[in-house]
């Protein structure tokens, strides 16, 4: 993997400016850059409509198999909300200035099928970092799927805009039983695990006994104690994925991979912008009035905040975001947002379609 330099030279004085000016904002209104009473609330919201279901269907409290369609359902809901809002503030640090409660809470990610450390690499290092950047983002490296206009195109791919929401569906089922040994693997080889702390044979050791310990809670459990046939409690198990793998997929693709945001090709390993002004141009905010909306998902609907700042827990985005849209104006780097969430989906399926048939690749020019 080539190396990647930011231009450092390219308009520093937006950063600092912005840095300040944030910095300010907390210091002036005397409030931490961590959870508050609000976010802490969530985290009890999300953690109970997730294992609350389960433990009235292995208690027997909901005996037919529609209310236990219900309760899978709901899991399904409260799996994404753990994702989107609890462990992803986690992972990133910033849900407490206690790292203890960070990583206790990162682990979290386990009780939903993923491997925290293996989750940090891919998104923190990988994405964060490179954002957009083809060869070393692993959100838009799928075979599958074409993310970006440098990768090969394959006959397949001009069916994309159709099959997209069926693979979105299956990711976190994928990601449960293969994608942590598969990433393991890979990590191991790119000498990725050092940063993290971990020896393969610790991580391996990790990612096996957790991965049992999920399968014999939500597979194995609800098999023997809930009275009724095995097909559907594994029916259930599969539509709590579904139902979360479709919610994260379509909450996190259409930051990226839309009409505005750019993608981007290095031979050299060198970049025009600097990493502040690059993550503004592969990133795009979605339905940023609605407050509901932004609450259930994580605050990741302001995704410039959040990939400017991912030390600040997702609470505090909505107040800075007018800090970022007038520093943004003030030194002409681009702000990308879609005024309903609605409309970024239309522009992230309209841009898989101009991908699938090589429409985008016209005016795409690499680095």
């Amino acid at each position: 993997m080539k190396a990647i330099r930011f231009n450092t030279k390219d308009r520093p004085e937006f950063v600092r400016v912005l840095h300040k000016r944030v910095n300010a904002y907390f210091k002036e209104n005397g409030i931490t850059r961590h959870a508050n009473l609000s976010m802490k609330l969530k985290t009890v919201f999300f953690v109970t409509l997730y294992l609350a279901p389960l433990v009235l269907m292995l208690t027997g409290v909901t005996a037919s198999v529609w209310w236990n369609m219900v309760m899978w359902v709901l899991m399904g809901l409260g799996m994404s909300g753990i994702g989107l809002s609890i462990m992803h503030d986690a992972n990133h640090g910033s849900y407490s200035r206690k790292q203890n409660v960070n990583k206790a809470l990162g682990w979290l990610l386990s009780f939903v099928g993923g491997f925290p450390m293996n989750w940090r690499i891919q998104h923190n290092v990988l994405h964060h970092s490179f954002t957009n950047v083809e060869g070393h983002d692993e959100d838009i490296e799928l075979n599958a799927m074409r993310f970006s206009p440098s990768q090969k195109r394959r006959w397949v791919h001009r069916f994309q805009l159709f099959y997209a929401p069926i693979l979105y569906s299956i990711m976190t089922l994928y990601w449960m039983s293969v994608k942590d040994f598969d990433q393991l693997f890979r990590y191991k080889k790119k000498d990725l695990l050092k940063s993290q702390g971990y020896t393969f044979k610790k991580a391996l050791s990790q990612v096996i006994v957790t991965k049992l310990l999920y399968f014999f809670v939500l597979i194995v459990l609800p098999l023997w104690l809930i009275d009724l046939p095995w097909w559907q409690s594994l029916l259930g198990f599969v539509a709590m994925h579904l139902i979360c793998g479709l919610i994260l997929a379509l909450i996190f693709q259409v930051a990226h991979v839309i009409e505005e945001t750019e993608f981007v090709k290095t031979e050299t390993g060198s970049l025009e912008n600097n990493w502040a002004i690059h993550q503004m141009k592969t990133t795009a905010n979605f339905a940023n009035r609605s407050r509901v909306f932004s609450w259930l998902i994580g605050g990741l609907n302001f995704q410039i905040e959040h990939h400017l700042f991912p030390n600040i827990c997702h609470v505090h985005y909505r107040k800075i975001s007018k800090i970022v849209q007038e520093t943004a104006r003030e030194f002409n780097v681009p702000y990308h947002h879609h005024r309903t969430w609605a409309g970024a989906l239309k522009s992230h399926f309209k841009v898989l379609h101009q991908l699938g048939t090589g429409k985008y690749d016209r005016n795409f020019k690499p680095a």
